[in-house]
């Protein structure tokens, strides 16, 4: 008795494990999930479920599969599709009613009897697997069902996203691939199908850049805002005339993003941006200190959640309230040196308020890797607190410090000042 019942256990897992609807992997699944009902509402227990390899149907005046009606049907595919980051013309064929979604999003509604008809929608899709989900019926006649999809366009420089709106939201009217932010619009449109007045403008692009003292330029008319690495460098984000901003920053060499936004409210629209170096100190050999305001210094995450203060090491320090886990858009800031090769001792500046984390979480990054140390901000005020003694390559090093120490959610402050290398 014992033995047939284990046999029969073992014979049910095997069957739930084999079943390809009770397990499986979406997000690696090169099929689609069909399934079939006899009626138009997609309502009730479905008729047919099947795996299919494409959704490139024309049923002519038959019927889609056994067990299904020739006419007063509706069926519904899923799949997770792997791509690029890029901007995806979705393209549709259909007789009768189809409807898509990607991500949740509606980008296709066209739920109504006709002749085979084609429709497309356009859509920004990160890198990575996103879920599309595609309804249909058919009510009499021929039955046709298709789906198809495809880079609009290969994007190699600065990526550039048009809003017909002053405030970058919702889906961009227009993507493509500018080779410069150097514009001058006049009161003509940017863009076909983008309004001359009322738009806004998002460029993105990741340049590599030798280390470094770099400035960046931008001149405007209206607003902007400038990224660099992460770090807001220049932010006047208003009406104005034609206006130019400057902002310098310390780069460590390799790979930077470099994010701008801009939005033109009425009149003349002018967005230029432009950087050069501006010299870089030579390697320092005796004791470096960057603080807060130095071009070594960057910081990126809510830029609302970053609080001045003129007071710490140099008279002003930021601070910022803790996170309890990695949440998105989390602040951190980093401290870049300009060493020569070698072995330091590095220290952090506390500051006597804003301190009350037991466990800033600072990292190390030497000629060995990475290093964690802890650090309990309360116990220290106006005081340097070491972190160890390391060797140095003297390019890309740097220190850490980000907003989550895993304490109870926005109970404790975090500061940010100065670190320092001395040699050793």
């Amino acid at each position: 008795m014992y033995k047939k019942m284990c046999t029969l256990i073992t014979l049910a897992l095997m069957l739930i494990v084999a079943s390809p609807v009770m397990a499986q992997d979406g997000h690696s699944d090169p099929l689609w999930q069909a399934s079939y009902w006899n009626n138009t509402t997609l309502s009730g227990t479905p008729s047919l479920q099947r795996e299919e390899t494409g959704l490139d149907h024309d049923w002519g005046t038959g019927s889609p599969g056994s067990g299904v009606t020739s006419d007063g049907f509706s069926a519904r595919w899923t799949k997770y599709i792997d791509v690029t980051d890029g901007t995806y013309r979705f393209t549709v064929t259909s007789d009768d009613g189809i409807r898509v979604w990607v991500d949740s999003a509606l980008i296709v509604d066209q739920w109504n009897d006709h002749a085979a008809s084609t429709f497309t929608a356009d859509k920004y899709l990160t890198a990575g697997h996103h879920w599309v989900v595609v309804e249909f019926y058919e009510n009499l006649g021929y039955a046709v069902a298709k789906l198809a999809w495809a880079p609009v366009s290969t994007i190699s420089e600065w990526r550039g996203e048009y809003f017909n709106n002053a405030s970058l939201s919702g889906e961009p009217a227009v993507t493509r691939n500018d080779s410069q932010i150097d514009f001058n619009w006049g009161t003509g449109s940017p863009a076909s199908g983008i309004g001359a007045d009322g738009f806004s403008v998002r460029w993105t692009r990741t340049v590599d850049l030798p280390a470094g003292n770099y400035r960046f330029t931008t001149t405007v008319d209206d607003g902007v805002r400038l990224w660099v690495k992460d770090h807001l460098l220049i932010a006047s984000w208003r009406d104005q005339a034609a206006s130019t901003y400057t902002g310098d920053i310390y780069l460590p060499g390799g790979a930077v993003p470099i994010k701008m936004e801009y939005y033109e409210n009425g009149g003349v629209a002018v967005a230029h941006l432009s950087w050069s170096v501006i010299g870089s100190p030579p390697p320092s050999s005796g004791t470096v200190i960057v603080d807060n305001g130095d071009p070594g210094f960057a910081k990126g995450g809510s830029y609302g959640g970053w609080r001045t203060v003129y007071e710490g090491y140099g008279g002003s320090m930021l601070w910022t309230y803790n996170n309890d886990k990695i949440r998105p858009n989390y602040n951190w800031a980093r401290w870049y040196p300009e060493l020569k090769a070698g072995k330091y001792e590095v220290f952090v500046y506390i500051p006597y308020r804003y301190t009350t984390t037991a466990q800033a979480r600072y990292w190390v990054h030497h000629a060995g890797g990475y290093t964690l140390r802890v650090v309990d901000q309360s116990r220290y005020g106006n005081a340097w607190v070491s972190l160890g003694t390391y060797w140095f390559n003297g390019a890309g090093d740097y220190v850490s410090l980000a907003d989550v120490t895993y304490e109870p959610y926005v109970s404790r402050l975090i500061a940010f000042d100065a670190a320092k290398w001395e040699p050793r």
